[in-house]
């Protein structure tokens, strides 16, 4: 069975983009959030082997709900994927219990590689 992923984003084209990344990849994506609250939620209803989450999404940001999603579950798989490269909100992300992060506008190869470098 493919590995499970949680796509948030609160831009309907970057979940579609996303999911159609880990799609064609062989992933199975098992739900999406466009809000940090609906994110962790979902994640505690889905269990995903791994998370994608964006930085900047209403009510709770993505940094707040990786703290939350990390106080769930410990060993969860968070990949960060923002728009904003500043290294203050990178290292913040890192520091709540993302695993790794990459940039967007992003390379399909580059995405990939980061979600089989935390799923190995």
């Amino acid at each position: 069975m493919g590995h499970t992923v949680l796509v948030c984003d609160d831009a309907i084209f970057m979940r579609t983009m996303i999911s159609d990344i880990l799609t064609q990849a062989g992933y199975e994506v098992v739900g999406e959030a466009e809000t940090g609250a609906q994110a962790v939620e979902r994640y505690r209803a889905l269990k995903p082997d791994l998370v994608t989450m964006d930085i900047v999404m209403p009510d709770m940001g993505g940094i707040d709900a990786v703290r939350e999603i990390c106080k769930v579950d410990p060993e969860a798989k968070v990949l960060m994927c923002s728009a904003m490269g500043q290294q203050a909100l990178v290292v913040e992300a890192i520091q709540a219990g993302a695993k790794d992060f990459v940039v967007k506008p992003f390379q399909p190869s580059r995405v990939l590689e980061a979600v089989q470098r935390l799923l190995s």
